[in-house]
């Protein structure tokens, strides 16, 4: 007997797995060589600027510390917006979008403070050292992606508010989910070679 195929069906690839997963997969896979390089070049170049300010005078260890927090978090309600919508949850589907979206924005909100008070208070910007200019990038890059998933974020739930996610579309959920989650993995990355390294010569 042939096998009736809806309307809301995809086709799936040779993996098994549906075309739009696999198209995300390959996405993220060459985005994290993009962050890779980036993250290269900023420990290729850590510790050779000729002059200040230098990482060690500018970092705020503990206020960054928050804002990771914070968008680790995010990864959690995330998490809980999928399996609201897996179960046909719309109020819980609708609840942990907007707070994931929230949680993403209180993060780029530190970090635009963050960056403004380098610039202004230290003097760190672009283009007076290779660690202002490999940071900005790296962060900024970083900090851009946030900001589109923020956006796709609250695209689905205008979209949940208006009753047009159902149940069966859930796989779209799962794709801003595989995202968000590539996002806040990116960030513990870059918080660990960029910040805590330099842990050792804040405090001493």
């Amino acid at each position: 007997m042939a096998q009736v195929v809806s309307h809301n069906d995809h086709p799936t690839t040779t993996t098994g797995l549906d075309h739009r997963k696999m198209l995300m997969w390959a996405f993220l896979g060459s985005d994290c060589l993009f962050f890779g390089s980036l993250i290269a070049t900023y420990l290729l170049y850590r510790g050779k600027s000729i002059t200040g300010p230098y990482p060690h005078e500018v970092f705020n260890i503990p206020y960054t510390s928050i804002s990771a927090f914070v968008l680790l978090m995010s990864s959690l309600t995330m998490v809980l917006a999928l399996a609201a919508i897996q179960r046909g949850d719309q109020r819980g589907l609708k609840v942990w979008l907007l707070a994931t979206a929230l949680l993403g924005t209180i993060f780029l909100g530190g970090q635009y403070f963050e960056f403004t008070f380098f610039v202004e208070h230290n003097g760190l910007n672009l283009t007076n050292n290779l660690f202002g200019t490999t940071f900005f990038i790296l962060t900024g890059f970083h900090g851009l992606h946030v900001t589109v998933g923020v956006i796709i974020l609250l695209s689905f739930f205008v979209m949940a508010w208006r009753g047009r996610v159902s149940q069966t579309q859930h796989l779209n959920i799962e794709l801003a989910g595989l995202y968000w989650h590539f996002v806040d993995i990116v960030w513990i990355v870059i918080f660990t070679v960029v910040y805590l390294v330099e842990a050792p010569n804040i405090i001493g």
